[in-house]
């Protein structure tokens, strides 16, 4: 970390403390996309609505919101049970949906793997191997969500990867809802087997703007290592749940708190 003495980084975690506190609340709820799974009470349902939110999460807020609820209701607002008994010709009505580049092919392909997945597992959890660190728990996912032969090359870009140096912010701000677990309840903390301390955060603009004014990002490029290296920095603030700073710097970024 670039601060220079414990007074500094004392009270630099003051401060995110502080935003984190004001942002970290249930009223953040109804104008996030965590609204959408937020809807939903069963497990399969928020991690199905949680994971494909997270996929189209670019753009306005509002835009994605608006078109995640489109999604789903597009399944009659029963994921699980679409995703499990449908039809291939069923997929059919999806044809006309779209977001940004999100285009009918990958949602052919999400539909497709959701079905085999969720045939065969209980829970996405077990998709997501963090036993050595969430670089590989990310390029297993990626090459699990891709393993089949049919698996269309344009719909790679909207799952990243580390392996291409990507920062994964979508993936890591899913996970970040399904780990993540304090008396605020924002975050769901379903999954027990992931440790809040091994979650990366999700390196958007505005995190990215705000860790660097704050000296906790110096890496020119928006990246994999970029994700670490202010992760890492995050963790000396406070190792078992780093990714709480996501609140801060997001907050701090979207709300012009700094």
């Amino acid at each position: 970390m670039l601060l220079n003495s414990l007074k500094e980084r004392k009270k630099l975690k003051l401060y995110l403390d502080d935003i984190v506190d004001k942002v970290n609340r249930v009223d953040f709820i109804k104008d996030d996309p965590i609204s959408i799974p937020r809807s939903y009470t069963t497990k399969q349902d928020i991690e199905i609505t949680a994971f494909w939110v997270a996929m189209l999460s670019w753009g306005q807020r509002k835009t994605i919101i608006n078109k995640s609820t489109e999604l789903f209701a597009l399944m009659d607002g029963a994921p699980y049970d679409f995703i499990i008994n449908h039809k291939e010709k069923d997929r059919q009505i999806f044809k006309d949906f779209k977001h940004r580049t999100f285009q009918y092919t990958d949602t052919l392909h999400f539909l497709e793997f959701l079905q085999w997945y969720y045939k065969n597992h209980e829970s996405m959890e077990s998709a997501f191997d963090f036993s050595i660190d969430a670089s590989t728990a990310l390029s297993r996912f990626h090459d699990l969500f891709f393993h089949q032969e049919t698996a269309p090359q344009r719909t790679r870009k909207h799952v990243a990867t580390p392996q291409r140096k990507s920062s994964c912010k979508r993936l890591n701000m899913f996970l970040r809802w399904m780990v993540r677990k304090d008396e605020r309840c924002v975050d769901f903390g379903l999954w027990n087997a992931i440790p809040m301390s091994k979650l990366m955060i999700p390196l958007d603009v505005h995190v990215e703007r705000i860790a660097r004014q704050l000296n906790l990002l110096t890496r020119k490029q928006r990246d994999w290592r970029s994700v670490v290296e202010l992760t890492d920095n995050l963790r000396e603030l406070d190792p078992s749940d780093p990714v709480r700073y996501d609140y801060a710097l997001f907050g701090a970024g979207v709300l012009g708190l700094l």
